[in-house]
């Protein structure tokens, strides 16, 4: 029997651990370097010429479109992508499941990761640490200058309550902050019996001393925080990000940080990755900024390639897969 074939369409972490990981559960692993829908076609007609066509895509930036889908599944085609990561928004989840195609993410690898990577973004706010490394190196020995925040009297919004947002709250409320958690999509009970305060969108950002980004890439989510809702802030208020950068308008919140509406910012992810050299965020004294690297550590980094490829290994031997985001996927095959 030909043993089914996994296209990696792409991937910039070292080493062959999901290679390896495929292989040893039996199946062709063949890896590509496709960061372009044309690309990904390509990978998956010359694996297919090669041998036999891909059952399953592991992707870490590749799009998938519906016009990949289109190309690439159906009958003896591929019938599961398996994202290397938390976020999927490159893949179209709404056309994968109307062909039958499961969509996995693998969410757990890096939550005490991101979580700490936050909440020491937001002490680092708090306390003003930026501005005081910089002033003392240019000379200035000023204690009392910059913004230092005392936590107990601190507000912060945890926008988004999964995994990585519960983490931060409860961390956040361990260090003394009072918590205020939006998320439409769970029980404020459930975040009453946790300790903090189940509020709407629009209380979160007005009561809020720092706002903290924790929601998916979505329609809904894209530029959460615009123009508008900055405006409704408390002067000086935090914001960090470390989820999707275009939950950001980044234009209005380089007005909202050079006006000083926006007291500072420590933002990990950008709308466009890397960071352009020529964008705004980069001239701005209020801003740390740190280059997409809240997910990482060696372990995290050995973990992510593992799980991603369990994803694969486990969904085409027929065995359950928890992180399926499109469970209804298997509808358009009935």
């Amino acid at each position: 029997m030909t043993a089914d074939t996994v296209v990696i369409t792409d991937c910039d972490l070292p080493g062959t651990a999901c290679e390896d990981t495929l292989t040893a559960a039996g199946l062709r692993a063949l890896r590509a370097a496709a960061r372009t829908e044309d690309e990904v076609i390509a990978a998956v007609e010359e694996a297919a010429a090669s041998g036999s066509a891909p059952s399953a895509l592991v992707v870490q930036w590749a799009p998938i479109t519906a016009r990949v889908l289109d190309a690439v599944a159906g009958p003896g085609g591929v019938r599961m992508v398996s994202r290397m990561g938390i976020g999927y928004d490159m893949v179209d989840v709404a056309a994968a499941t109307e062909r039958g195609v499961a969509v996995a993410n693998t969410p757990t690898y890096c939550i005490e990761e991101v979580a700490s990577h936050t909440v020491a973004m937001i002490l680092t706010l708090d306390r003003g640490l930026v501005a005081y490394d910089r002033a003392l190196r240019a000379g200035t020995w000023a204690p009392t200058a910059q913004h230092a925040a005392r936590l107990s009297s601190t507000v912060v919004a945890v926008i988004g309550y999964g995994r990585i947002g519960s983490e931060v709250a409860r961390s956040a409320r361990a260090l003394g902050y009072r918590v205020l958690v939006h998320d439409p999509f769970v029980d404020p009970q459930a975040v009453a019996s946790d300790g903090h305060e189940a509020v709407g969108i629009d209380e979160a950002v007005a009561r809020a001393d720092v706002i903290t980004l924790h929601a998916p890439l979505t329609e809904s989510t894209r530029h959460l925080l615009d123009a508008r809702t900055l405006a409704a802030a408390k002067p000086g208020v935090r914001v960090v990000n470390t989820c999707r950068g275009p939950l950001i308008d980044e234009d209005a919140l380089a007005d909202a940080l050079a006006s000083g509406h926006v007291g500072s910012a420590a933002l990990d992810v950008y709308a466009t990755e890397p960071l352009p050299a020529d964008s705004r965020l980069r001239t701005l004294d209020n801003v740390l900024l740190t280059p997409h690297a809240a997910w990482f550590s060696p372990e995290a980094m050995q973990d992510l390639p593992v799980h991603t490829a369990r994803n694969a290994v486990d969904f085409l031997a027929g065995r359950p897969v928890p992180s399926i985001v499109n469970p209804d996927h298997a509808r358009a095959l009935a």
